[in-house]
C-alpha cells in the first residue's frame, strides 16, 4: 500500500489491526526491535497494549531501520543538547515523511495553499540535518507564495513578510523556536493576525520557562489570542498539533499512550501522569512504538505534556517542563 492510501484509510475502526500487522513486519524486519522484543519477552502482541515500545534512546545507540531498506533517503538528526549524543533517524522512503506532515498540516490547519509560511528557527538550521526544518521548507514550497520563507535573524524581514501578506489577504503561519518568538514578544511585534506555532525549548539561549510562562509573554508581546504548539519529534514521521488551551491532539495515524512511570507494561486511564508512548503508523521503515522520555496525560479528545523525566537530555519539541 503506497504511503497516501495508508494514511487516507487510517482510522479508529482499523487502527488496532494495522498497528499490530505493522509490530509484525517490524519484528521480522528490524534487528534492534526483534532483540528487545524478544528479551522482554513481548514478541506475540494480540492488542495494542501488548506490544512493546522502543525506548527513543536506541535511536543514539543504532541504526533503528528495516534490513529491506536498501538505500537512506533522508538523514535526520535531534536537536538535542545533552551530553549522550543526537538521535539518528534513516528515512528510507521519503515520501512517507512527506505525506505524513502534510496530509498532518491539512488536518489542522486547512490547505497550505491558503497560507504565506514563515520559520524563525536559527538553531535547527545552524545545527543541521533537522526534520523538523525539512517539514517547514516543504510547507513553504508547497504554499507557493513569494513571502513565504525563513527569517531566521531578520525580524524586519518577518514584519515585511507578514505585512504585505495582510495586504494580499493571506493567513499567515509563523513556526518559531520559543526564543526566537520571545525576542519578538520583548520587541512588541505585532503579530495579532498570525497563527504562532511555537516548536521547542530556549537551546541554552535563554533561562527555561514553563509552558504557561512562555505562552503567556507570547501572547502579551505579539498580541495573540492563542500560542499553538508543536509535539513532533526526529524518531517521528507524525506531528500532533495543541490548538487552544495546551491540549494536543494527533492525526488519525498516530496514538499516545501513557504508562506507569515504575512499570513500562502498565498503562493510564485518563488524566493520570505518566510516560508518554506513541505509535506513529508511518515510520513503517523504522520503529513506529516508541517510549519517549516525555510525560503527560490523556484526556477524552486529546493529551498534556506534562514535562520530562529528570535523566531526560534538553531537547526541542516544546518539552517545556511544567511547574
Amino acid at each position: 500500500m503506497n504511503p497516501k492510501e495508508f494514511l487516507v484509510t487510517t482510522n479508529a475502526d482499523n487502527f488496532e489491526e494495522r498497528a499490530l500487522a505493522l509490530f509484525q513486519y517490524q519484528y521480522e524486519n528490524v534487528s534492534v526491535y526483534r532483540s528487545y522484543a524478544d528479551l522482554v519477552r513481548r514478541n506475540n502482541p494480540k492488542s495494542i497494549e501488548d506490544i512493546p515500545f522502543l525506548p527513543i534512546s536506541f535511536f543514539k545507540t543504532t541504526r533503528v531501520i528495516d534490513q529491506n531498506a536498501h538505500k537512506v533517503d533522508l538523514h535526520f538528526q535531534s536537536s538535542g543538547t545533552g551530553l549522550s549524543g543526537r538521535s539518528q533517524h534513516l528515512i528510507f522512503e521519503k515520501e512517507w515523511y512527506e505525506n505524513s506532515f502534510s496530509r498532518g498540516f491539512t488536518h489542522f490547519f486547512g490547505s497550505v495553499k491558503d497560507y504565506v509560511v514563515l520559520a524563525l528557527l536559527p538553531n535547527y538550521v545552524e545545527q543541521g540535518d533537522s526534520s523538523l526544518v525539512y517539514m517547514v521548507n516543504a510547507f513553504i514550497q508547497q504554499s507557493e507564495q513569494v513571502s513565504s520563507g525563513f527569517v531566521l535573524n531578520d525580524p524586519a524581514s518577518l514584519i515585511e513578510r507578514y505585512q504585505e501578506a495582510l495586504k494580499e489577504k493571506k493567513k499567515v503561519i509563523i513556526f518559531g523556536v520559543s526564543y526566537a518568538l520571545l525576542d519578538l514578544a520583548e520587541a512588541q511585534v505585532d503579530l495579532s493576525q498570525a497563527i504562532i506555532v511555537e516548536t521547542g525549548g530556549m537551546k541554552g539561549r535563554r533561562k527555561e520557562l514553563t509552558k504557561t510562562e512562555l505562552h503567556r509573554e507570547l501572547k502579551k508581546g505579539l498580541g495573540v489570542s492563542e500560542i499553538r504548539s508543536e509535539y513532533g519529534m526526529t524518531e517521528l514521521l507524525s506531528q500532533g498539533y495543541s490548538m487552544k488551551d495546551g491540549k494536543f491532539q494527533v492525526v488519525p495515524w498516530m496514538k499516545i499512550l501513557i504508562r506507569d512511570p515504575y512499570d513500562p507494561f502498565q498503562y493510564f486511564s485518563n488524566e493520570r501522569t505518566g510516560g508518554i508512548n506513541v505509535i506513529d503508523l508511518a515510520n513503517k521503515h523504522s520503529c513506529a512504538f516508541i517510549q519517549t522520555q516525555d510525560l503527560g496525560r490523556t484526556v477524552e479528545d486529546g493529551f498534556y505534556l506534562e514535562g520530562r523525566f529528570d535523566d531526560a537530555d534538553i531537547r526541542g519539541c516544546n518539552l517545556l517542563v511544567e511547574a
